[in-house]
Parts: structure tokens; sequence; C-alpha cells
């Protein structure tokens, strides 16, 4: 009889264990899927810059991406083709709701506002940015502006 008992408790056992990992891997599948839910409606606020090249006519460049790099590089996600733009100039980054603007340690600085940038700043619309003579404005929502403009 004893040895029945301790086969039904390894057995009860068994199952309890089975349950618990169960239960756990539900859980941990439901996180994720909140997780992933949360990301994808995070949504990248749209962002266009006026350049402004001395000697060239103003162009506009869309961003596509949270991560905008500025400068003559031909791998720059924004190209700068001015001898008084570096290699690789500025940074924009998307995060935390907001993009912030940067300076990659460029030989003839980066400003914001006619302000020496020190530390990444959170840029809003019309701010501008100069990368040596190269004069870049933000438009944030584009699409509304334009929308808003045609109306008007």
């Amino acid at each position: 009889m004893s040895g029945f008992i301790l086969l039904s408790l390894r057995v009860l056992s068994a199952v309890a264990l089975y349950a618990f990992l169960g239960w756990a891997l539900l859980l941990l599948w439901r996180l994720l899927r909140q997780d992933a839910q949360a990301l994808a409606s995070r949504k990248l606020t749209p962002l266009a810059l006026s350049i402004n090249t001395p000697d060239q006519p103003e162009r506009i460049f869309q961003a596509s991406q949270g991560d905008i790099s500025i400068g003559r590089d031909p791998d720059c996600e924004c190209v700068v083709p001015h001898v008084t733009v570096s290699a690789r100039h500025a940074r924009l980054a998307f995060h935390h709701n907001q993009w912030w603007v940067d300076d990659l340690q460029s030989t003839n600085g980066t400003t914001l506002n006619d302000e020496a940038l020190q530390m990444p700043t959170v840029v809003v619309n019309g701010d501008t940015i100069k990368c040596g003579q190269v004069k870049l404005t933000i438009i944030l929502n584009p699409e509304e502006q334009s929308g808003s403009g045609e109306q008007a």
C-alpha cells in the first residue's frame, strides 16, 4: 500500500510541476505579446529638413527612419555635399517620442538656433541647425503642414 501512495505522490508532483511550467510559459507569452503591441503602436513623428546650401537651390529631405546621420559621406542618410560640412557632421535621432540632435565632433561645429551644440538636444518644429555654412530647418509633421497650407 505504501508503494501505491508513493507513486501517487510522485505523479501528483509531476502534474503540479508541469502545470506550473505551463502557467509560467503562458504568462511570458502574454507579456511578450503586450510588449510587441506596445512597440507596434509607437509611431515615429514624421520629420523633414529644409536644406539651404550656399550657391545651391533649397531642397527638402524626408526622414524615413528614426536615426539620421548628416554629412558629406555618401553613407549618411542626409548627404550634404558642401566643403564646410564634415564627413559625419551631426545626427538626428528619435527616442522618448522626441527628435534629438547631436554634434558628431565635427570640424566646424554644429549650432542649434545660433547656439553651439554641446550635448544631445531636443529639437522642435522650426528649429534651425547649422552645419558649417549649411542651414537645415526642422519641419515636424510635414504632411500636416502641407495639408493646412493647401487649405489656407
